[in-house]
């Protein structure tokens, strides 16, 4: 069991660092014409349907399975002020460190969630590594642009992702031994992260995945959660 986990939540965190040098290659070696801007946005758009799925499919049902009405509820909307909270500060603070810690604010518990659900629901589980490393990729291609473009040299970026992609594996491992046995605070996590996450989805994803006067990249999105859909018929 414990190398299952750490060969899922490897590759749900790998994903980030293969995002950052796909970026790096995509800007070097793709020349400045719209294509390139209608690539950006329809990986945007699959990534928010991924997203979508996992809130749809694994952490929102898990939470409904566990949890009474009142604390499912406020749970919820406490992820969605926080993360609210946390992205204003952000905003206001701007700079390198807030794009980098954007990033990180739904990578983290998922992985965490990640290893806890593994110790009970291992399809469950599994489903939700997949889902987290295809999030991350797309999530990690467009952040590599955003940290370059506000001032990190693309070696350090790299290096940063490097790491990031192991902290997944540190999460999954902190979930399983301490939460493993307390499937209603695994419960409140997932509830806590949908919030968070759907908000982060709504108010930054979703509009930046936009593109005016093209209609498939909204359909990147259909196929991000068609592929939950898929992963959640197949396991």
């Amino acid at each position: 069991m414990l190398l299952k986990i750490i060969l899922f939540s490897g590759f749900s965190g790998i994903t980030v660092f293969i995002g950052g040098l796909l970026a790096n290659y995509f800007n070097h070696h793709i020349k400045e014409k719209p294509i390139k801007y209608e690539i950006i946005h329809a990986l945007m758009s699959f990534g928010a349907g991924i997203i979508l799925s996992a809130l749809a499919l694994v952490l929102v049902p898990q939470g409904m399975e566990e949890l009474e009405l009142f604390p499912l509820v406020g749970t919820f909307l406490f992820g969605a002020i926080l993360f609210m909270l946390i992205d204003w500060y952000l905003a206001k603070k701007g700079g390198q460190v807030a794009t980098l810690l954007a990033m990180m604010m739904d990578f983290v518990p998922e992985s965490i969630a990640l290893g806890a659900t593994f110790a009970i629901n291992p399809k469950m589980a599994t489903l939700l590594a997949v889902i987290i490393g295809l999030q991350n990729l797309p999530e990690a291609f467009n952040s590599f642009r955003g940290l370059v473009q506000s001032g990190f040299t693309i070696r350090k970026t790299l290096v940063i992702f490097f790491f990031l992609s192991f902290s997944g594996i540190v999460g999954a491992m902190i979930g399983h031994f301490y939460l493993s046995d307390y499937p209603d605070l695994t419960a409140y996590l997932m509830v806590f992260a949908s919030g968070g996450i759907l908000y982060l989805l709504i108010q930054d994803i979703i509009p930046k995945s936009k593109l005016k006067n093209n209609y498939l990249s909204s359909l990147g999105a259909i196929l991000g959660f068609l592929v939950g859909i898929i992963g959640e018929k197949i396991i």
